[in-house]
């Protein structure tokens, strides 16, 4: 059972990964480093905090990072109760970017395939969303006339853009899931669509998050997101305003066609 100060864990260490990657990249990008060696070193030394601080703080929890996907804390890791699912920097390409903000961390915590408990930070924006801190559904505005779908810049995939269309939205094009996420939580968007693959690192903290405040959270079939398999491979996911959950997830049905088999 996830208690106060798994919350407050969490927390902490996103912010604390997103500072040192705000540092990261300064330093970088004052030594006139490619594009490249920010990614990985971003990367590399986002995972290096994160790993060591849940090797210290939580010894006896198994971690799943983006990474090290292949590194376990605890040798059995689908098969343990409490597992940290993090990914050091979600957005590399985005991070790599200067000054663009919409990048992310994520620190969450699965339990019994559950996401208990979630933090992402956004790092250049000065902001950590998490669970345990009062964000409250009620500081999001009423869903405006044309519901703002967020999308990726360069490949929307035709599920969010079927969900638009059919919703008499708008697209809000953005980066990393994390930054994505994170705006319907903000009330800067309205419908999250993801089709295009991802991995449980990639959503897990967002969609802990995005629980916490009363928004919609599935597969684009509407059943529930599960976490800590032996495959992490996660490929789609929706969150959205509850008052919208049943118009996106017909949209989506309906564009799957009848089941088969």
């Amino acid at each position: 059972m996830a208690t106060p100060d798994d919350h407050v864990l969490a927390e902490a260490l996103a912010t604390q990964a997103g500072e040192l990657l705000l540092e990261v990249r300064d330093r970088l990008v004052s030594e006139g480093a490619e594009a490249g060696d920010l990614r990985e070193q971003g990367d590399r030394q986002a995972h290096a905090f994160l790993m060591g601080s849940l090797a210290k703080m939580r010894p006896n929890d198994a971690v799943l990072s983006e990474e090290g996907a292949g590194h376990k804390i605890h040798p059995d890791r689908s098969e343990t109760e409490r597992v940290w699912i993090i990914d050091p920097l979600d957005g590399t390409r985005e991070f790599s970017e200067p000054p663009r903000s919409d990048w992310a961390v994520h620190v969450a915590l699965a339990e019994g395939g559950l996401p208990t408990v979630g933090a992402v930070a956004l790092p250049s924006l000065g902001v950590t969303l998490a669970t345990g801190v009062s964000l409250g559904a009620a500081t999001l505005s009423p869903v405006p006339e044309r519901p703002r779908v967020v999308v990726s810049r360069t490949r929307p995939p035709a599920e969010a853009l079927a969900v638009a269309e059919a919703l008499a939205g708008v697209l809000v094009e953005m980066g990393s899931a994390g930054a994505k996420a994170m705006a319907v939580v903000r009330g800067e968007a309205d419908v999250y669509v993801h089709s295009g693959g991802q991995y449980e690192w990639d959503n897990c903290a967002p969609v802990a998050v995005a629980a916490a405040v009363g928004l919609h959270t599935s597969r684009l079939d509407g059943s529930p997101l599960s976490y800590n398999h032996a495959d992490p491979y996660l490929p789609d996911l929706v969150i959205c305003r509850a008052e919208l959950a049943d118009a996106v997830l017909a949209t989506l049905l309906d564009r799957a066609g009848p089941a088969t088999g």
